[in-house]
């Protein structure tokens, strides 16, 4: 029998501004869970949180978007949204961007990222869960643990790795996804996963049997909502050892705190800083974006763990270098590159701002003969 890991999370309220998870509305999404275990629908889970973002993590033998799991993962948001409302939490209910569940919860608001696969004699997961940024936030450490070998010592000297990996790409504003191989084929793929605001690694697969070694979850909420309300904070799964990379050639992506979008208002580049869960809240400016990292083994359908992967003083230039930057970039204000690129931040509130002064503007002569246009696969190249 298969074993199937969802990740599914939402921000549901947090205390004090987007801050912290409160451990009333944990105890709500618990008692869900709970029920679900006794009644079969789930084998096991966990309940934990990032920043603003309540994380539910579960094991069955259901598949992917399966209906019962995903009714149970919504009651849980929905009765932990209620607790939050009573308390008078911010952003009661956020990301539930429906009145009533439909069937799964794509499309709904929370994330998800699920895989199901045969359990290995012993089974190694990583589980990655952000806040304050986007899906593509992803992008560069993916590529790293799977197809950059100055990162990834078993892809020179693994044979079960040396043959590479194929990675899932989706253009989330066409809504199509295409699959390219490493090593053959990584400057394609750098070209497309450069851009993380569009085109998001999905799924990494071992090309050697297809056996899937990742998922992520690629819900964008401003394009769901058609408006900016909140920022995605995705989740990650990463499969380990046994062929696949091991936990340190996994958690070495992670050692420089490279620039993602989102931080305050999901209208700033920041560090991604990786932390311990107990730092796990988000502060200056709203952030800056922090990623917090739980090891897990699944036997038979249970979760054994977590251990707390950042929780370790290796880590600690990295943090220092992330508040470095912090310091660096927050000087630039309200200008590029701290600031989102225009098309980025059509989804914020900054285009109200905009069309106050749009009448306002006067025509000048004729200074360009053509206009900057953002590229789309309809474009020209010189």
């Amino acid at each position: 029998m298969k074993t199937t890991l969802s990740v599914i999370k939402a921000d549901i309220g947090s205390l004090a501004g987007h801050h912290v998870v409160h451990p009333d509305t944990i105890a709500a999404a618990n008692k869900i869970l709970a029920e679900a275990k006794r009644n079969n629908v789930i084998s096991d889970y966990y309940i934990t949180y990032v920043g603003d973002d309540l994380q539910l993590i579960m094991t069955h033998s259901r598949g992917e978007l399966d209906t019962k799991v995903h009714e149970t993962a919504w009651n849980a948001f929905k009765e932990a949204a209620k607790v939050a409302k009573d308390l008078g939490l911010y952003a009661a209910g956020q990301d539930l961007l429906s009145d009533s569940f439909s069937g799964n919860l794509r499309g709904m608001g929370p994330g998800i990222a699920e895989m199901e696969f045969d359990e290995r004699p012993a089974e190694p997961v990583v589980i990655f869960m952000a806040d304050k940024t986007e899906p593509g936030a992803y992008n560069l450490p993916l590529y790293k643990i799977f197809a950059d070998p100055f990162n990834t010592a078993g892809l020179v000297i693994d044979p079960t790795m040396h043959e590479g990996y194929k990675f899932e790409v989706l253009d989330v504003y066409e809504g199509e996804s295409i699959i390219l191989n490493t090593p053959e084929e990584s400057y394609d793929l750098l070209a497309l996963i450069g851009t993380p605001s569009r085109y998001i690694v999905r799924r990494v697969y071992r090309k050697a049997d297809n056996l899937q070694a990742s998922v992520v979850s690629v819900e964008r909420l401003n394009l769901i909502a058609g408006k900016y309300v909140g920022k995605d904070d995705p989740v990650m799964v990463v499969r380990a050892q046994h062929g696949l990379p091991a936990l340190g050639e996994i958690l070495e992506a992670f050692t420089v705190p490279y620039l993602v979008p989102g931080w305050m208002r999901g209208s700033h580049y920041g560090p991604l800083m990786p932390v311990s869960q107990k730092d796990a809240r988000a502060t200056r400016f709203d952030g800056p974006p922090r990623l917090v990292g739980l090891g897990f083994n699944i036997k038979n359908g249970k979760l054994v763990g977590p251990t707390d992967l950042f929780d370790d003083p290796a880590f600690d230039e990295v943090r220092r270098t992330a508040v470095m930057i912090a310091d660096y970039i927050r000087k630039h204000g309200p200008f590029m590159p701290h600031r989102l690129e225009p098309q980025e931040m059509e989804y914020t509130t900054l285009p109200l701002v905009i069309e106050k002064l749009k009448n306002r503007f006067k025509k000048e002569t004729d200074m360009y003969k053509t206009k900057p246009s953002v590229y789309s696969h309809e474009s020209s190249h010189e």
